[in-house]
């Protein structure tokens, strides 16, 4: 039987436990958003992210690869993950973003984090649950929503509780999850994001024009032309764009060397590479690291070659 009582949804309304950074927090974010405010590329988080879409048809660009949303699809994204939310032309969308962080080192329940967090990690890290499963999902976000509405320091423990056991219901329940990437109708639009998933699988490696569009059997013409009304870029930008979050995500998370994170990242040298960075980002590797900028990091779109 399906769950008929909606999700409880108010615009504008958040719930926030400790501040981002700390070892244990959540931001709850309820609002809507619409097709203006569409980010210009991807972007990642130090912490973990839950996106729940409360209304038709939006999707999501996971590491170059496109997936189509409808209501109340889950979408779980790890730290550091390269990801966008694509709205359509229309009216606003209602979504719940879910920022949060947690220990996962705790004497005596180390695995029983592990296991649950896993769910992270899957190829697709979408859900789609329907019946039973579903209305256990809803309940325990409805009991979290009441809470915080009340908003107490004690409630905060019990909110802690509930989104636990909101992630453990997933994670036993994954083999319920019976959400499929559809093909994209476009047959250029499901060719370009093949692409752009291959860029990023790839981004350490060499590309050329003409390499990508022999390996995909579409003419460089073409595929220059439609690759830019796809996706707003041109090739060569989103390769360095790529590489540049990449490398952004090495500065901030690692002690390894500039030198060595150039080479991991593609670039051919330091000089090409503190050249591009400044281009995208306004500063120095050396300096972007030394400031330690975290979640939507400073990113300038650089004018057409």
């Amino acid at each position: 039987m399906e769950y008929e009582e909606p999700l409880l949804y108010e615009q504008a309304f958040s719930i926030t436990v400790n501040r981002e950074g700390a070892p244990l927090f959540y931001y709850f974010d309820y609002d809507e958003r619409s097709y203006s405010i569409n980010m210009d590329f991807q972007h990642f988080h130090q912490f973990y992210e839950v996106f729940i879409l409360f209304d038709d048809k939006a999707s999501h660009i996971i590491e170059g690869d496109y997936f189509a949303l409808q209501k109340y699809d889950i979408v779980l994204l790890r730290p550091a993950l390269l990801h966008k939310t694509e709205y359509p032309v229309g009216i606003p969308r209602k979504r719940l973003i879910i920022n949060f962080s947690i220990p996962e080192h705790i004497p005596g329940l180390d695995r029983s984090i592990s296991s649950v967090l896993s769910i992270f990690d899957a190829k697709t890290p979408i859900y789609r649950f329907t019946g039973e499963v579903r209305g256990r999902l809803f309940a325990l976000l409805n009991e979290i929503f009441t809470l915080g509405k009340r908003r107490s320091p004690q409630m905060d423990v019990i909110m802690h509780s509930k989104f636990m056991e909101f992630l453990w219901t997933i994670s036993t329940n994954r083999k319920a999850n019976v959400y499929r990437p559809q093909q994209i109708n476009d047959s250029i639009s499901h060719k370009i994001y093949a692409i752009t998933s291959y860029i990023h699988a790839n981004y350490s490696q060499p590309f050329s024009l003409e390499q990508i569009s022999d390996k995909f059997y579409i003419s460089a013409y073409y595929l220059s032309h439609q690759f830019k009304s796809v996706t707003g870029f041109t090739l060569v930008n989103y390769i360095q764009m790529t590489r540049i979050r990449n490398a952004q995500q090495l500065l901030l998370y690692t002690d390894m060397k500039i030198k060595d994170i150039t080479e991991r990242c593609g670039f051919t040298s330091f000089s090409q590479f503190n050249r591009v960075f400044n281009k995208f980002c306004g500063t120095s590797p050396s300096e972007f690291r030394k400031e330690g900028r975290v979640g939507r990091l400073p990113f300038v779109v650089p004018p057409e070659d």
